[in-house]
């Protein structure tokens, strides 16, 4: 990339990581609190949308940083796929707090708690990518630390998610394991927001760095 084109893509990288800074915390309470009934007014009914567009908005400003590296644009465009069903799939968080009842409903927010740490996933490693487009040793080494421990944690969670899926999906459930369910189920709402919270912040600290990085050692010359 050219150097008359550098700083305005820069900038559209910061513009994007401060995106993503404000909106992944915000998708996940928005969808959180809309999907156990907390937020039901029309208004904030479309929260959890904005939120979500809030980010898929913060990887399309990413996505103008050196095009021209394949294994980059690869990794923000498979961020920008779960992003996207992210967008769609918020809507339901609401639809189901009305009708619990309603299966495909319930299907959907499942599908939303998954294809949302798959995009945790996804992130983590376009930040990783993204520090290994940038002179800051030190950035690439604590985006390598760190993505593999947010990995573990992530992985986790998909396994927990999965196995709760499984146990509503099958009969036969023995009882004490059934009564175990209930619980969390009632308090599913602090439940996700506690599991997803650490992730997100890991998430959130680095993509702050990757900004700090860019803003400090970039544009301020140091």
């Amino acid at each position: 990339m050219s150097p008359e084109n550098l700083l305005p893509s820069l900038a559209r990288v910061v513009r994007g990581l401060s995106a993503l800074f404000w909106g992944l915390p915000t998708a996940l309470m928005a969808c959180t609190r809309t999907a156990v009934g907390d937020f039901l007014t029309p208004g904030a009914a479309w929260l959890p949308t904005v939120s979500c567009g809030l980010v898929w908005f913060g990887l399309r400003q990413l996505a103008h940083f050196q095009p021209q590296e394949r294994v980059w644009t690869r990794a923000v465009l498979r961020a920008e796929l779960f992003a996207v069903s992210m967008v769609f799939l918020s809507p339901f968080t609401g639809w189901w707090s009305r009708r619990p009842d309603n299966p495909f409903f319930a299907q959907s927010v499942l599908l939303l708690l998954l294809f949302s740490l798959g995009f945790l996933l996804t992130l983590n490693h376009v930040l990783q990518r993204l520090a290994a487009l940038l002179p800051d040793e030190t950035l690439r080494a604590d985006m390598r630390l760190f993505t593999r421990v947010n990995g573990g944690l992530i992985s986790g969670l998909a396994a927990v998610a999965a196995f709760w899926m499984g146990c509503a999906a099958f009969p036969g459930i023995p009882e004490p394991v059934l009564g175990f369910l209930s619980v969390l189920e009632h308090s599913r709402g602090p439940l996700v927001v506690s599991l997803g919270l650490l992730p997100v912040a890991l998430t959130m600290t680095l993509v702050w760095k990757a900004k700090e990085a860019i803003v400090s050692d970039i544009y301020r010359g140091r």
